[in-house]
């Protein structure tokens, strides 16, 4: 039979302290325990490896060779598991989250620091509209609006309500007049949103707290809020974004809201992820991070 580890362990712990007692002290078990393993491995190798007296202990020419053999070795395990405890400890690896473009713009900051905060964790965000299942496309977690994240998922908000604004420059408004209700949209020119499943955005708007939505006419379709702004401020009509992007714009007085009395009640983005027994540490720090570092309602 060959020798196992926990064998040649007991032997490098007898021969370094060169005393059973010493070695069983630091194991927690009886002299008599070690001296058993001992003689057992002895007679696996058909060799003496250590020369006992009532008074010390010392390692046989064998004995002495096989220290020198196994004795770094196994200090490369230890290394290895300490390495490992740190792990445990520490968050490090490759953290992929999928969220929209809107939301990782407006999270970009929150991004910066988490991986100033965090050197050893690589962060990877991948920006897309459609929604995907983010378990079966490698990711950790997303970051959607709540209406949007599967029923199997753990979702937390992560910082403010995000509410939308209609927007347009005030030179299409002078030319084509303010609309004063959702349903005046239909005579006028609209910068409408595609998703990448062909679906096509219908603005929401509530009404007494009713939520509606309605199908507008779109001059002009995109898929995304920055060309969106930018078709806005040249005058190509009205579109439907989230305020905090069109913020700089609207406070230079290059957009102008309109239907804000229309609008609907805003709601938070939301973190997912599916539920782990054993969460990465990664993981585990971003949530905690984002929690305690609410997303401000600036771009």
């Amino acid at each position: 039979m060959k020798p196992d580890f926990h064998e040649l362990g007991i032997f490098i712990d007898v021969a370094r302290h060169r005393s059973f007692r010493k070695a069983a002290e630091l194991r927690n078990v009886s002299p008599s325990a070690l001296s058993h393993a001992i003689r057992g491995l002895e007679d696996k190798l058909g060799l003496r490896l250590l020369n006992r007296t009532t008074r010390s202990v010392m390692t046989t020419e064998a004995g002495e060779q096989l220290l020198q053999a196994v004795r770094p070795a196994f200090h490369d395990i230890d290394r290895a598991l300490q390495d490992l405890r740190i792990l445990q400890d520490t968050p490090t690896g490759t953290l992929r989250i999928n969220a929209p473009r809107p939301a990782a713009r407006l999270l970009a900051t929150r991004f910066a620091e988490f991986s100033l905060q965090y050197p050893r964790v690589s962060l990877e965000i991948v920006t897309e509209e459609r929604l995907i299942d983010i378990v079966a496309e490698g990711f950790d977690a997303g970051i959607r609006f709540g209406d949007s994240v599967a029923a199997d998922m753990i979702a937390l908000p992560v910082g403010p309500p995000q509410p939308f604004v209609v927007v347009a420059a005030p030179a299409y408004l002078a030319r084509n007049g303010t609309p004063i209700s959702p349903r005046d949209l239909k005579d006028h020119l609209c910068i409408g949103r595609r998703f990448p499943s062909g679906r096509c955005y219908d603005w929401e708007f509530a009404e007494k707290g009713v939520p509606f939505s309605i199908r507008v006419p779109s001059s002009l379709m995109v898929d995304d809020d920055d060309i969106m702004l930018t078709a806005a401020l040249q005058g190509a009509g009205c579109t439907y974004v989230y305020e905090a992007l069109a913020q700089p714009a609207i406070l230079q007085g290059k957009l102008h809201p309109v239907l804000q009395d229309w609008m609907p009640s805003a709601e938070p983005f939301y973190l997912y992820y599916p539920g782990r027994r054993q969460m990465p540490k990664a993981l585990r720090a971003f949530i905690d991070f984002l929690k305690n570092q609410p997303l401000s309602n600036t771009a």
